[in-house]
């Protein structure tokens, strides 16, 4: 059997914000670990249009489509012209299971949820001409999934291709959230076996990881185990976590000392109301100043993510957030407009009160306004949003969040390169992109994120970890 595995891009008219860096960062892990379900005997290609352009003018027996909302017209194009080829087309993925009727369409079968469990049956049914249109299973896990097809992936067209999933889900549920309503019906969080996420680090090669977990922390005791076995190994690496598994007990330290350099931690808002209202219960305001402290005592880098849009917030939360978040010295803000994805609780309850001012796929990509605010007026909403990258990426801001860490110098300078770096270098990063160089940055960012390594393990070993006051 001929397979091909595709990840389709968002083509849209670029903004000033597009970024084709962010879509460069990490390899489509998901269909690389459900090509692993193929046998030996097939042909299985992998294709991110992100990274390299899409051959279209071949006919493979089998093509998976995986499907998000900002690249579904796009995704949609594909199927058809596929199918009208003779190939039969899966599609799967968030947007699939939030408009499961919508993608059948375009499809010869589709997947809801996870797919984990289901996709080696629809291979037997596809290999017998018995495929279904749809597959669905309630039963969760990834502890005998097949290990992931790295070779199919292209290392050097992305600067973190040593990304890695050790979890599934959130153990949260966030009214917002796009990905909840993929895990409903079933287990909404589920992790890896120990032994066998640390097997796939072993195999890695270089210093850094990325772990794409939505709450790598999510589990305590899974964690506490990968971080003890993962001692030693002399990793750096970087991953998402929740401000309340910041504080608690001393998993965090044992992160750190197990090569935690950079945190991505979804803040989301200053206003208390606002998190009452999006069901963010496991977030609160005045704890966010604790966990930075930590984090920052730690020598971790803090990636802080914030929505703007809410019901609360008016013309000031634009400039309310981004001196708070120079002042806390975050080493980058990722700034969201609220988007009231499909599937979602917002969604159905924006809809119901006609709120809703376009349902184009397209521009639910949280850098435009889709809905009618309550506090103020969409152009308010978009222009405060721009505004805010503005701000907080002036060098001026970077160098101020920067001195925020001025008693520890070495850090001071590790987050001004890695926030400069990042916003300020737009026109080499979109170089090494097209000339396909991504891979001679990672020893820059490998020496960015280890220069603090000693200061930090001598940090760990000169305090008393004791969970943090709540």
């Amino acid at each position: 059997m001929r397979a091909k595995f595709i990840l389709p891009s968002l083509i849209e008219a670029k903004s000033p914000f597009w970024r084709p860096i962010k879509y460069s960062l990490f390899p489509p892990l998901g269909l690389a670990t459900l090509a692993g379900h193929m046998s030996p005997d097939d042909e299985v290609e992998l294709t991110d249009e992100h990274v390299e352009e899409i051959d279209v003018g071949d006919i493979p027996d089998l093509v998976v489509i995986q499907v998000y909302i900002t690249n579904a017209y796009r995704a949609y194009s594909l199927a058809d012209r596929y199918r009208q080829r003779g190939s039969h087309v899966i599609l799967g993925g968030l947007h699939v299971t939030s408009m499961p009727h919508e993608a059948s369409r375009h499809a010869d079968t589709i997947v809801l949820g996870p797919a984990d469990e289901v996709f080696p049956q629809f291979l037997d049914d596809l290999r017998r001409g018995k495929a279904r249109r749809l597959y669905y299973s309630l039963r969760r896990s990834i502890e005998n999934i097949p290990e992931v097809r790295r070779d199919l992936i292209k290392r050097d067209l992305y600067l973190a291709p040593n990304s890695l999933v050790v979890s599934r889900g959130c153990p949260h549920h966030c009214d917002f959230c796009y990905k909840d309503p993929f895990f409903l019906g079933g287990r909404s969080f589920y992790t890896q076996r120990v032994e066998r996420a640390l097997a796939e680090i072993e195999s890695l090669p270089g210093l850094h990881l990325y772990f794409l977990d939505d709450h790598l922390l999510g589990d305590r005791r899974f964690a506490r185990q990968l971080f003890d076995g993962m001692h030693g190994m002399e990793r750096l690496f970087q991953g998402a976590a929740t401000v309340d598994s910041i504080l608690r007990d001393d998993l965090i330290e044992k992160a750190v000392e197990a090569g935690l350099r950079s945190l991505f931690v979804g803040f989301e808002t200053l206003n208390p109301t606002n998190l009452l209202t999006a069901n963010k219960r496991h977030s609160a305001v005045q704890d966010y100043r604790a966990a930075i402290r930590r984090l920052s005592d730690l020598g971790v880098m803090i990636n802080g993510s914030f929505v703007f849009g809410m019901d609360e917030d008016d013309r000031d939360v634009f400039r309310r957030t981004v001196d708070w978040a120079v002042e806390m010295g975050l080493t980058t803000a990722t700034f969201h407009i609220l988007t009231p994805y499909p599937g979602t609780r917002l969604h159905d309850e924006m809809k119901k009160a006609g709120r809703l001012l376009s349902e184009n796929w397209d521009r639910y990509n949280t850098r435009e306004v889709v809905y009618r605010p309550r506090s103020m007026s969409a152009e308010a909403l978009k222009a405060g949003y721009d505004d805010a990258y503005r701000s907080f990426y002036r060098w001026g801001s970077i160098l101020r969040s920067s001195l925020a860490h001025s008693d520890r110098l070495s850090h001071a300078v590790r987050q001004f390169c890695y926030s400069a770096g990042w916003k300020k270098l737009e026109p080499l990063w979109n170089l090494m992109i097209k000339t396909k160089q991504l891979g001679a940055a990672r020893p820059l960012l490998e020496s960015i994120l280890g220069t603090d390594r000693e200061a930090a393990v001598q940090r760990l070993g000169s305090r008393n970890c004791v969970p943090a006051k709540r």
